[in-house]
């Protein structure tokens, strides 16, 4: 994090900037049909560190034989599966080495089940955007985007032409949302097709070796934006899947509902929809006779959502409330082969473990008991183990084997290894004024031997608000801060999941209140600790936690610097200006938003302030940012002097959005914030990166 890079190894990847960047990056999970490959996606930097590039590793199954990489390409890959007889597909803006031209747009690939070169299942203009498969049949079902002037590929390919070559880039909108998080939405829209395989007779004479064409088959006509917030959950005899489909409504309003669409013919059936709830497909049994759907109510801003598990009869259309008693969010991701046992995560005191359901009685069972958050869950062919990603803030995400009778977990052997820690993990917790229990996991730095320290103290606030901190992070990682000799508190105040539903109603249209409390008092009980320093401390956070941020600024002064990165500012003008003002409206009354707005206590700020905005960022706006950023300077405590200068700083990024991705960008966020802080908790001069092209 200095100008000059260390010519000695660093003590850990943490301690320099640069190594962090290279670490290697896991994710995704896919499990061949007979239970004998496991591929995941590496990211690593490419060649000029701007940049991460995927590639497929194999992991075998069994823990025994070292990953090998599977693909190797300068665009790299991403959203692999396999099909019913092997086939390993993925996408990739990879060139085709058959193709006349060299256009960058993401495509269909196949690498064969006997091994060989990958090729292009299917090509188009308007590129792949996604598709869905399973292991149980060969059908594939296609998301692209389509100009909804388009009657066909060929006029849909002449329409992108024609805007291409004139740099057209306007978009005539007659709905909401017209945006989504970093990007703007139109004027195409996602359409659901299903792909069809074309057997050539070889060109050749002679010759044994066959090729294939492939063409697209639509099965969403009329949907128009249905499929904005959509999950596409295919039978597994690929004959029909259902659709969670965008339904907009009166005064800019959207509900969603769970539709059955027959892949052979493109007839939809709207199985589950309510004016009061949104409903969103899981996984299908495998008789393909049930359903399991998520049910999200709609708030008001005086009740919390909710999120409750139905079971759904596909042949008869009943429907019945899965584990009611179970205070949790369920997050389905599969069936046992036995058809009555449901797999599934959520969020727990403080982790994401892996739980099972008897979907006769209703029965849980808690699967894994260690300290740590499960994703990309799939279940053995035969029923015995699951395989699954975890991480924890001990360590990023690493493929596991998960016994089904024991709970045995079992690391596998995979192309990433843990990187060594520059410190440790405290589990914590206090007590509410109400009597709530809040908890929290406190990183530390590894004590140097013989010495105690007492440790600047960095209070880290999670976004959401509906969230927890449990599990790896490559945005905001604490132990990057550890290495610098900073404690890290990342609490779960109220609002946070995995604590039960009472948990979230207490913060509910309360952000300033319970919310507020809860992290000052895990802050107090930190504190006292003779290894913390209370003294020098410091609060941070991003998007809700960029909102805490503020109000805690400007309703106490306890801390020495305040870091806000996408933050909520006035909430009367942010919840009509986000993307989806639709859900906010719905939390948000006059009165809660007025109540519970940052922006009035600006003149009580007197704690020097760090605001990082990103000018993509749609969910936040970047107005938020500039008007947090004018009125710290015009009426906060540390106001501008007459030169126009002030404590406060304000780090932009114009080709940025919500998250700050680019790698070097990375580095000039973690820089900045290291500065800042030794500036204000430390009490020393560190300048940040030169690239900033600073004095």
């Amino acid at each position: 994090m200095t100008d000059q890079p260390s010519a000695a190894k660093p003590e850990t990847p943490f301690h320099d900037l640069d190594h962090y960047l290279a670490i290697p990056r896991l994710s995704g999970l896919t499990l061949s049909p007979d239970g004998k490959r496991l591929v995941t996606t590496v990211a690593t930097l490419d060649p000029k560190k701007t940049g991460y590039r995927n590639a497929l590793w194999q992991i075998d199954p069994r823990g025994t034989e070292p990953a090998r990489r599977l693909t190797r390409s300068a665009k790299g890959e991403s959203a692999a599966a396999f099909t019913a007889d092997g086939r390993l597909l993925f996408t990739s803006a990879r060139p085709d080495p058959e193709a006349a031209d060299d256009d960058s747009r993401a495509a269909l690939w196949e690498l064969p089940a006997t091994g060989g070169e990958a090729r292009v299942l299917h090509s188009r203009e308007g590129g792949v955007g996604g598709f869905t498969v399973n292991t149980s049949s060969n059908a594939i079902v296609v998301r692209a985007s389509v100009l909804p002037g388009a009657v066909d590929e060929e006029t849909d390919a002449e329409l992108r032409k024609a805007r291409k070559e004139k740099k057209i880039s306007a978009i005539l909108h007659s709905g909401y949302p017209v945006r989504f998080w970093d990007r703007d939405l139109g004027p195409d829209q996602d359409r659901l097709f299903v792909l069809e395989e074309v057997q050539e007779v070889p060109e050749l004479p002679g010759t044994s070796d066959s090729g294939s064409t492939s063409k697209l088959r639509l099965i969403t006509e009329g949907i128009g934006a249905g499929l904005l917030e959509s999950e596409t959950v295919l039978s597994p005899d690929g004959s029909f899947a259902l659709v969670g489909v965008s339904i907009p409504g009166a005064k800019a309003e959207m509900r969603i509902q769970i539709e059955r669409i027959d892949t052979l013919s493109g007839q939809r059936e709207v199985l589950l929809a309510a004016d009061d709830a949104d409903f969103y497909p899981g996984p299908i049994s495998p008789a393909g006779d049930r359903a399991v759907v998520v049910r999200e109510s709609r708030s008001t801003p005086e009740q919390a959502v909710s999120y409750t598990l139905w079971l759904l009869d596909l042949n008869s259309g009943e429907r019945s409330s899965l584990a009611p008693d179970w205070d949790r969010w369920g997050n389905p991701v599969g069936w046992l082969p036995d058809g009555r046992t449901l797999v599934l995560t959520a969020d727990h005191n403080g982790r994401s473990p892996i739980f099972l359901i008897d979907v006769e009685s209703g029965a849980v069972r808690q699967l894994t008991g260690d300290d740590a958050a499960y994703t990309n869950v799939l279940v053995a062919p035969d029923g015995q183990a699951l395989f699954a990603l975890r991480s924890s803030y001990a360590f990023p995400a690493e493929a596991v084997r998960v016994e089904l009778a024991s709970g045995e977990i079992t690391a596998l052997i995979g192309p990433v290894e843990r990187p060594k820690l520059p410190g440790r993990l405290e589990e914590v917790s206090t007590t509410a004024a109400d009597g709530s229990t809040v908890r929290a996991w406190l990183v530390l730095p590894k004590e140097n031997a013989g010495a105690s320290p007492a440790y600047p103290l960095l209070l880290w606030i999670h976004g959401g608000p509906l969230g927890s901190w449990n599990a790896w992070t490559w945005r905001w990682n604490p132990m990057i801060m550890a290495a610098r000799g900073y404690a890290v508190l990342l609490p779960d105040p109220a609002l946070s999941t995995g604590y039960g539903q009472q948990f979230v109603q207490r913060g509910w249209g309360r952000w300033g209140a319970e919310p507020f409390t809860d992290l000052m008092a895990i802050t107090d009980a930190v504190v006292a600790r003779p290894d913390i320093d209370e003294s020098r401390t410091a609060a941070m956070g991003g998007s809700f936690g960029g909102y805490m941020a503020n109000w805690v600024a400007g309703h106490t002064d306890r801390f020495k610097a305040v870091v806000t990165h996408a933050s909520l500012w006035e909430l009367p003008g942010f919840s009509r200006s986000t993307d989806m003002a639709m859900y906010w409206r719905r939390e948000m009354s006059e009165q809660m938003a007025a109540e519970n707005s940052p922006h009035a206590s600006v003149s009580k700020i007197v704690t020097p302030m760090l605001v990082i905005h990103g000018d993509k960022d749609y969910r936040v706006p970047i107005g938020e940012g500039l008007r947090l950023w004018y009125e710290l300077l015009a009426s906060s405590g540390l106001a501008a002097d007459e030169r126009g200068e002030s404590p406060h700083r304000f780090l932009y990024f114009p080709d940025e959005n919500h998250w700050i991705l680019k790698p070097q960008h990375s580095l000039v966020w973690y820089s900045v914030v290291e500065s800042f802080l030794a500036e204000h908790v430390l009490g020393q001069e560190l300048k940040p990166v030169k690239e900033l092209g600073l004095a």
